[in-house]
């Protein structure tokens, strides 16, 4: 999995490379039209084309402000070129491609969608005018259906885009929505838990009050505890919930991740080795932070199987340290299975973050120096 990280980053680079390559070959014609030719509009097409791969280069650092500059040094040039003659000058190729690519990234990046709109009509505004600085009727009006044309495509591409990140927005959206409803539940079974202990040690305390007084007051301790516990377990929990319902579900153990990593095992995938700290036992851990362990050691073996069938092992281990309990599953990358990736994903570790940032944790998911994929969760205890 760290290896095709890696792959998509230099991906994405070399496509930024050759994106600005290809605009500053067109950037050379503009100079190469603008020094051949005697018509001063040249250098106003020029020097926008050179500021547009300027405007794209900055584009992921700054949405808007390279966008509205470019276009604004667009309609000077249209207005230049017009009070100066109209001629032979249409708009130089940079500046044409340039506009075409911020079209593109603005209909997905800018916020919110009315802006990105607004700056996407106002773009095809200035490649129509800026056909106006061809003088002749007919010229003008073929290099303004082509301008609309590329446009159109631009906008196009742009849209498509900006609803595949809507749609992700909203499946990430509904998966947190459902790890809180999950974590309502195990509220609703931690409470039951405690009460239910308290409401039991209680009445005994009662029952044993008249005939052996000295037994109240361990009864009594008993109590106190089960209701700090509870109390505990709310307020890391409730805070992160948004809905009402509940519905019981049973608790976790550490019996449960080493059955987990058993059956992983017996199931086909890779074998995996579980280790356990010494000083770690049910007892150690608060209950909801053992369900949420589960949890992330069932998702980190789920991605194993998807993105990496053909690894050898998988290290397992929950250590104590510094008064923070750290589960870490680790494994080597291998080539991904082709048939099993194409059925998508990826929200996982979405889910998992949800859980963990919910009870003061932190979670980190990412490759290794060593070039193993790495899944790490910590939670102070």
């Amino acid at each position: 999995m760290g290896e095709s990280h890696r792959v998509v980053y230099w991906i994405r680079r070399l496509s930024e490379i050759v994106l600005l390559c290809w605009l500053g070959l067109l950037l050379l014609l503009d100079l190469a039209i603008a020094l051949g030719g005697e018509n001063p509009e040249h250098l106003l097409s020029f020097g926008c084309g050179a500021y547009g791969i300027y405007a794209v280069w900055r584009r992921h650092r700054s949405r808007v402000l390279p966008y509205a500059i470019l276009l604004g040094l667009s309609f000077a040039a249209t207005v230049a070129a017009a009070a100066i003659q109209p001629g032979d000058a249409g708009p130089g190729l940079a500046e044409t491609g340039a506009l075409l690519v911020l079209t593109v990234g603005g209909l997905r990046w800018i916020e919110p969608v009315k802006n990105a709109a607004i700056f996407a009509v106002v773009a095809m505004l200035m490649l129509e005018s800026s056909a106006g600085r061809v003088g002749q009727s007919e010229p003008s009006l073929v290099l303004g259906f082509l301008l609309f044309f590329t446009w159109s495509m631009a906008a196009g591409v742009g849209a498509y885009l900006r609803f595949q990140l809507e749609r992700r927005r909203e499946a990430v959206h509904s998966v947190r929505r459902a790890e809180r409803l999950e974590l309502a539940r195990e509220l609703h079974d931690l409470v039951a838990h405690h009460i239910t202990g308290i409401v039991v040690q209680a009445q005994a305390a009662k029952v044993v009050a008249e005939a052996k007084p000295e037994a109240v007051a361990p009864a009594l301790d008993a109590i106190a505890n089960a209701g700090a516990d509870a109390l505990t377990s709310m307020r890391r929990l409730v805070g992160v919930l948004r809905a009402d319902e509940a519905a019981r579900t049973p608790g976790t153990r550490l019996a449960d991740m080493r059955v987990l990593a058993e059956r992983f095992s017996a199931h086909g995938g890779p074998r995996v080795a579980f280790e356990v700290g010494q000083d770690i036992t049910d007892d150690t851990l608060p209950p909801e932070v053992l369900t949420t362990l589960h949890r992330v050691l069932q998702e980190s073996l789920t991605n194993v199987r998807r993105h990496a069938p053909g690894a050898g092992w998988v290290e397992a281990d929950l250590r104590l340290v510094n008064r923070c309990v750290r589960l870490r599953v680790r494994n080597y990358a291998s080539a991904s299975d082709i048939r099993v990736s194409r059925l998508g994903g990826g929200f996982g570790l979405v889910g998992m973050a949800e859980r963990v940032e919910a009870l003061g944790g932190r979670l980190y998911a990412g490759p290794t120096p060593e070039g193993a994929w790495e899944v790490f969760a910590e939670f102070p205890v």
